[in-house]
């Protein structure tokens, strides 16, 4: 008898054993790793600055890649109908966050999925493009960072027209294949060119062979300026618009410091390096545990003036006073 019970409780610490030992070898593999899918408009070499910024941010809250976590990129290579196969592409990989930065790329992930926490990066608000119920509660699965690039493209309208008095007619150019921003950037526009007395032009350009036409195009409506909506495609080739726009005399505002720097008359907007780090910080929040519906969608309020004397001086254009008192930096 005593045998017996002797047995049971042998076999009784065996099983309790045998369920243990599952449990010390999961223990002992290593987690995996949480993965980032980013999904960008622009091709992988395009503006590195950016996700440079983005990254900065994951390791300012603690996640470095290959360390950490795991980053898989995908990039569009400008051609914006590309991302709605981009964005299925992670959503089948199942990613733990994706990082949507440009709003093409936030409206293609927000297509994909309602479940996979989405941290976006763009010009626009994310209200007026139906991603988020409000910035303070975005309620669903998206929240993220927008730079005001649209809300300040009219003050872009006012500033050439304070540089260039005696231009009638400015045009506007637009990336197409972004239809959304395209059209928010437009009708901005179209309002503050109303209010300013000013003929507005609408110009397209999706790729590099639109530009030689843009330029032909403005000379031929005798266009006194021109200003170039917030685009990633644009943001990725400002250094070749700038150096087109001096080429043909003409003067051009844009949204970030680079396109001055290249040549460009001036600049006017939030700094994208900013927000993308704010991008970087989101999407490590979400990693440690925080959800993106409760995530106010933030707003980088800092707006730069940036003005190239050179340039304007290229034009023959005498910078009022009243500007040069407003800009941030001026290059020589």
């Amino acid at each position: 008898m005593a045998s017996h019970i002797g047995r049971r409780k042998f076999l009784a610490t065996l099983g309790g054993a045998a369920a243990a030992w599952p449990l010390a070898a999961r223990a002992r593999q290593p987690q995996p790793m949480p993965v980032i899918g980013v999904l960008n408009s622009r091709a992988s070499g395009d503006a590195p600055q950016l996700l440079a910024a983005f990254r900065q941010g994951l390791k300012d809250t603690g996640f470095v890649e290959g360390q950490n976590i795991k980053i898989e990129y995908r990039f569009a290579g400008n051609e914006n109908e590309r991302l709605p196969a981009l964005a299925a592409d992670l959503v089948h990989r199942q990613v733990t966050v994706i990082a949507a930065t440009t709003t093409a790329a936030a409206l293609a992930a927000r297509a994909a999925t309602t479940t996979i926490p989405i941290v976006v990066e763009l010009a626009a608000n994310p209200v007026q493009l139906g991603l988020v119920a409000s910035l303070n509660r975005p309620g669903g699965n998206v929240t993220g960072v927008t730079h005001l690039n649209t809300e300040v493209a009219p003050k872009r309208l006012e500033l050439l027209h304070e540089l260039v008095p005696m231009a009638s007619t400015i045009a506007h150019l637009v990336n197409p294949t972004d239809p959304a921003l395209a059209e928010i950037n437009t009708k901005n526009l179209q309002t503050a060119a109303r209010t300013l007395g000013l003929q507005l032009h609408v110009l397209h350009a999706s790729t590099e062979r639109d530009f030689d036409a843009v330029f032909a195009n403005l000379i031929r409506l005798r266009a006194g300026g021109l200003v170039i909506s917030a685009d990633a495609f644009f943001t990725a080739r400002c250094e070749q618009l700038a150096a087109l726009a001096v080429r043909h005399a003409v003067p051009a505002v844009y949204e970030n410091r680079e396109f001055v720097a290249a040549g460009g008359l001036m600049s006017y907007g939030g700094k994208l390096t900013d927000a993308y780090r704010l991008a970087g910080v989101y999407a490590a929040r979400i990693l440690k545990g925080e959800k993106p519906g409760d995530l106010p969608v933030q707003q980088a309020t800092k707006v730069e003036l940036i003005i190239n004397l050179r340039t304007a001086r290229a034009l023959g254009l005498d910078v009022p006073p009243t500007l040069l008192a407003r800009a941030d930096e001026m290059i020589e």
